[in-house]
């Protein structure tokens, strides 16, 4: 990373946490350069970055303020208090009805949960396909079947090393994006019945899978900036015969929490001493906005309880379904349950990405990402202060392409679906995320679209038909 990339990402993590505020007077450019001991000419570079992420403004004569748009007006919302009792889920047939209705391509997707494909590097992807399956030795398709490819493998433990977590390359395998991976870590340690703890809020997409393996629900308080509260997954724990744990430490969908890394390996161990299984989603870990990766649960894990499942999908190549899960003591079992379902994950998106990696240009791609991302997410929010009901509540995550608004008590977000649909509009409802659907005043909104014209007019119709109700 560059010097003025490093500087600024260090001022907008400060920005993002509240720690600088708006109307906050930046040191000048002579005090950070005598202080950083950088040029003066680094420093302009990272305060004319923070004004295009929309962060910052210069007032003539009197130097750099932290803009007040930049920070959301609102108040986070609360921590939600989930129901104490385990629940069946009924929640599939909802889910398909929401997102069937947000597919069109003339449809703003403000409900989708990937970020614009425009994203990515997808020319480069597809130009390391055809060389790669070119120097492909015959055996190795064999060879590589359920694991995946052998390569592939060791550069994703490489990766792991990086953020000061062990894993070795025989514990990885290579699965259908992350959603086989938890899925087959789900498989692995529950049975029909069992109860599996999840967050409040949850990802739709964990719920089906309890849904479709006949499993129970309960859910566990989930403050909106620091994840999983330790006190309420310590009661479950307590209460219910908890066979499993789903929970996303990083980024959380919808949320966007992050968890600490004090209170990861808190979490961790409270686990370890009921023996209960963590299965780990981290498909966000890349999309950070400050300087250092998190790291994930996994790395505070000493007993191999921790199944931490992640995928290329959300950081480089959507469509190519490459996940893995690094499944601790339970690798055998999900080595196992690969192999008789679905055999093995395509080898030629395989082969393309470890190609792509080897080349270098990824940390590239994910700074530029990470930046992108960041302005946007500064963009949202400001058109959600200036639009959305004065009330609302809405989060403000350190990474990610997600935000979670709770509007007024008396909106029904499903509601206010279908009036966004009529103005070609999507949005997720706050219906989905529960396994009783107790959020129905809630939404998730995806900025994950800059450069797309319509992003701004869609926010503010949404904003407007919530002030209507």
């Amino acid at each position: 990373m560059k010097r003025y990339e490093r500087y600024a990402q260090e001022i907008a993590n400060l920005i993002r946490t509240q720690t600088l505020r708006p109307g906050d007077r930046l040191p000048s450019v002579r005090q950070a350069s005598a202080s950083r001991k950088i040029s003066p000419a680094t420093v302009f570079a990272a305060y004319y970055l923070l004004e295009d992420q929309g962060l910052i403004v210069a007032r003539a004569r009197s130097g750099y303020y932290v803009k007040p748009q930049a920070q959301s007006l609102q108040p986070e919302p609360g921590t939600a208090l989930p129901r104490v009792q385990s629940t069946t889920v009924e929640i599939s047939a909802l889910v398909f009805a929401v997102l069937e209705s947000t597919r069109q391509a003339d449809v703003v997707p403000l409900g989708s949960a990937f970020p614009s494909p425009a994203l990515f590097p997808l020319d480069k992807l597809a130009r390391c396909l055809t060389p790669a399956m070119r120097t492909l030795a015959p055996e190795r398709l064999v060879e590589d079947l359920t694991q995946g490819n052998e390569r592939l493998r060791r550069q994703i433990s490489l990766r792991y090393a990086t953020s000061g977590t062990a894993v070795e390359p025989d514990e990885v395998v290579i699965t259908h994006g992350a959603l086989e991976a938890l899925n087959l870590c789900l498989q692995a340690v529950t049975q029909p019945g069992d109860v599996v703890a999840v967050e409040s809020p949850t990802f739709y997409s964990a719920l089906q899978a309890l849904e479709r393996l006949k499993l129970r629900a309960v859910e566990v308080a989930t403050h909106p900036r620091d994840g999983v509260d330790l006190d309420s997954l310590a009661a479950v724990l307590r209460t219910h015969p908890v066979k499993a744990c789903w929970f996303m430490p990083n980024f959380q969908n919808p949320l966007g929490c992050l968890m600490p890394p004090p209170r990861k390996q808190a979490m961790v161990e409270l686990l370890a001493r009921h023996q209960v299984p963590l299965i780990e989603d981290d498909v966000y870990c890349e999309l950070y906005f400050g300087l250092n990766r998190p790291p994930p649960a996994k790395a505070y894990d000493r007993q191999g309880l921790v199944m931490h499942c992640s995928s290329f999908s959300k950081c480089l190549a959507p469509g190519y379904r490459v996940g893995w899960v690094a499944a601790g003591r339970f690798a055998g079992q999900v080595q196992r349950l690969k192999l008789m379902t679905t055999l093995s994950t395509a080898i030629p998106s395989q082969l393309a990405i470890s190609d792509f990696l080897q080349g270098g240009g990824y940390e590239r791609h994910l700074r530029q990402l990470r930046l992108t991302l960041a302005a946007q997410q500064a963009l949202a929010l400001r058109l959600i202060a200036d639009h959305f009901p004065a009330d609302t509540r809405v989060t403000r995550p350190q990474g990610g392409y997600f935000l979670w608004l709770e509007l007024p008590a008396h909106i029904d977000t499903l509601r206010l679906l279908h009036l966004a649909l009529a103005q070609r509009i999507s949005v997720a409802p706050g219906h989905l995320f529960s396994a009783d659907r107790r959020f129905g005043h809630c939404l998730r909104l995806n900025y994950g679209y800059p450069g797309d014209p319509r992003f701004e007019n869609a926010m503010r119709v949404v904003g407007q038909i919530a002030c209507s109700f």
